[in-house]
This record gives structure tokens, sequence and C-alpha cells, in this order.
């Protein structure tokens, strides 16, 4: 259907290439030419000021389900005026030990156009429509919770 592709690119930037002393720091670049400065997380002796892996895969899961929400709300009729999510992802240790993001919680708060909304109930069914949906959450084996704010 279609390719996505990103170029990655790290460079070391000092003598010491120890554990505690190498610098995470990279970039990603997007086809389109948007450049994302990105490191490992601080837990993991990254830079904060710099997208790291963990805030990516939230990022792709919030964006995705909005997106799909935002699509399956203009196929009904409805009308978004804003989009906000406070999405966390859980990072914990698995049977064996080693570490990985069991579970992204989505907290998005829809605003409709006057008029042009819908009620609770109805918009949990969209939520539900857009997380069945959702490429990036298909993809991911990790527990996506979606927790509708008002």
């Amino acid at each position: 259907m279609s390719q996505h592709r990103v170029t990655l690119d790290w460079t070391r930037s000092g003598e010491d290439f120890s554990y505690a002393a190498y610098d995470r720091s990279h970039t990603w670049t997007s086809e389109g030419g948007v450049v994302v400065p990105a490191s490992a997380a601080p837990a993991f002796k990254g830079r904060a000021e710099r997208m790291n892996p963990e805030e990516a895969l939230v990022g792709a899961l919030s964006s995705c389900h909005m997106l799909t929400l935002l699509a399956l709300c203009s196929r009904d009729g409805l009308v978004v005026d804003r989009y906000q999510d406070d999405a966390v992802a859980f990072m914990e240790r698995a049977e064996d030990k080693k570490l990985w993001v069991a579970r992204v919680v989505l907290r998005p708060r829809v605003t409709f156009a006057p008029g042009k909304g819908v009620d609770a109930a109805a918009l949990a069914v969209l939520h539900h429509r857009a997380h069945e949906e959702c490429f990036v959450a298909r993809s991911v084996k990790t527990q996506v919770v979606v927790e509708p704010q008002a």
C-alpha cells in the first residue's frame, strides 16, 4: 500500500565510548525533510530536550488515534473544532525481566462545533471505532487504553 521512511543519523562525538559517556543524540529525517532531534530518554542517559523513542511511540499512537477519529467524524458529518490529548506510556519489566512499553493511555478531549457534536455514549463509540481502525495501534503489542476526557 505505502511505505514510510525515516533516515536516522548518529555520529560518535567523543573519544570515550563507555556506556556512561557516549552521546545518544541523533536525528530522524523524514522523506519530506523534517528533521527531529532525538536521543535516549533521560533515564537512559539521553537528553530531555530531544525526542526519545518512547515519546515518539506515544506520539505516534496519539496522533494516529486522533487522525482516525477526525476521519470518522468528518465522514459522519460531525465537525470537530479541537482535539487535545494527554497521552502517557508506562514502561515495565516483562516476565523475562526486560523493559518494554507495556501500556499507553490516551486521554483525548474532543471539542465539537456548536450543534455539531455527539453525546458521551456516541463519542465513546467513535473512540472505540478509531482505536479499532488506528493502524499504529493495530501494529503494536502494547496495550493501548483510550480514556476520553470531558
